[in-house]
């Protein structure tokens, strides 16, 4: 039994090397493993690194590269505002002429055209800006300043410009005062006595219908000369000529704006032609002339009155018919409120009520016309048959016999009268036509305005 064992615990002990062996082989394998695999996820880590860094490098030249461009671009839009505003400081110095400022002006131009130059070559030759940024603010601050500089030329040739406009407004605002200053000394003239000078020497017997076409000229621009003095009172203060017109004649379809004074001159004729053909003026308390002695009395006042201003045979005799006439048509023409309203106050009313007379150009203008009417009536009553008066109603149809239209050019197509001007007279055989004037029916424009949006 003694030899056995021996022999047993050998094996044993072989077996437990061999499995010790194992073991550390096994280790030995798995530490190799390890080794390698943390190798290559070193790797991998250090290749993913690697790639982006590369790619933020390519970011970094590009955006370097587009900074570089908007530089670039931002340098040409600067350069190009300074030469817009040089070129413009060349124009301003060309009117008024001013050689030093076309001189400076294009030596800015030249010398921005030369950098624009320089910049196309660095384009052409990649030329970049070492510091973009620094680079395009600069150019930013340089085109707002070339900007600025332009809106202050702009501004300055403007008010150059309107300097100009308003010395040549002086001008010709001086013009307007010279040329009304000689209108009225023509007009004057026109109204003065003087103007009847060819009938200083007339005798009743050798009248005729030329003399009394004559005095109807001098009257009715004498008339039209007062109309507008009251339609330059009634702009003054603020009027409505509108409602007025349309007061005096509803619903009449002018032409033009410049019209409706036709309107205010018919009513003044309307007025002081009122009851022209008595021989008194159907003045109160005027006992007409004998009719025997009639022509030769009227006439005798014809000439009276006829070289004399209105002003000064008022002051001589102040209760003559004619006086009483002036004071009656003024009265009645002229409306208190409408005195009011020019004036301020109803002191020419006052003076005429109480027997007076005023000495103000409104009141001048009037006694002169006045004056006119009253020529033309002594003048009428002086003919054997003596001269009458006759006068159309709105509505009638023109006539080129006894109607002269004040608008001829507006109105060739249309027959209607529309209201009546200046009346017109007959000596003998002899018509003097009356003044009209012709529009469009009221119905009949808006018949046309329904016919018109109808069609459309």
């Amino acid at each position: 039994m003694e030899s056995v064992k021996p022999s047993s615990v050998a094996p044993r002990k072989s077996k437990l090397a061999r499995t010790f062996a194992k073991v550390l082989h096994l280790r030995a394998l798995t530490g190799i493993a390890q080794t390698e695999g943390q190798k290559k996820v070193k790797t991998e880590a250090n290749l993913k690194d690697e790639g982006n860094s590369l790619c933020r490098d390519m970011e970094a030249e590009e955006l370097q590269e587009r900074l570089a461009a908007e530089a670039l671009l931002a340098k040409v839009f600067a350069s190009i505002s300074f030469v817009k505003a040089s070129y413009a400081q060349l124009q301003f110095a060309q009117s008024p002429y001013d050689p030093d400022g076309i001189e400076a002006a294009d030596k800015l131009v030249v010398s921005e055209l030369k950098n624009l130059s320089e910049l196309k070559q660095c384009y052409l030759k990649k030329q970049s800006d070492p510091s973009p940024d620094t680079a395009i603010l600069a150019a930013e601050l340089k085109e707002l300043q070339s900007v600025n500089k332009t809106f202050e030329i702009m501004g300055k040739k403007l008010e150059s410009q309107v300097r100009l406009k308003e010395s040549e407004i002086i001008f010709l605002k001086e013009k307007l005062e010279e040329a009304t200053k000689h209108n009225r000394l023509i007009e004057k003239r026109l109204n003065q006595s003087g103007s009847l000078s060819m009938l200083e020497n007339l005798h009743v017997s050798g009248l005729s219908s030329s003399h009394f076409v004559t005095v109807i000229r001098h009257t009715v621009r004498s008339i039209r000369s007062f109309v507008r003095l009251i339609v330059d009172e009634m702009r003054s203060v603020g009027w409505d000529i509108d409602a007025s017109v349309n007061a005096i004649h509803p619903n009449i379809v002018f032409w033009k704006e410049d019209h409706k004074c036709f309107a205010i001159e018919s009513f003044v004729c309307r007025e002081m032609f009122d009851s022209f053909h008595f021989p008194s003026f159907s003045i109160p308390n005027e006992n007409p002339p004998d009719r025997n002695n009639q022509q030769k009395l009227f006439f005798e006042g014809f000439n009276e009155l006829k070289l004399m201003k209105a002003k000064e045979f008022l002051s001589e005799k102040p209760r003559s018919p004619f006086a009483k006439f002036c004071r009656i048509k003024y009265l009645r023409l002229v409306h208190p409120k409408m005195e009011y309203s020019f004036f301020g106050n109803l002191r020419q009313r006052d003076l005429l009520n109480a027997g007076e007379f005023p000495y103000t150009s409104f009141f001048t203008s009037f006694a002169e016309m006045a004056k006119r009417v009253w020529l033309l009536h002594c003048l009428a009553f002086s003919f054997e048959p003596q001269a009458s008066i006759f006068q159309v109603k709105k509505g009638c149809r023109f006539s080129e016999v006894y109607m002269e239209c004040v608008n001829d050019d507006d109105s060739s197509d249309h027959t209607q009268v529309a209201f009546a001007v200046v009346p017109g007279f007959r000596i003998g055989k002899t018509i003097i036509q009356c003044q009209v004037y012709l529009s469009q029916s009221q119905s009949k424009v808006v018949k046309e305005k329904y016919t018109s949006t109808k069609q459309r």
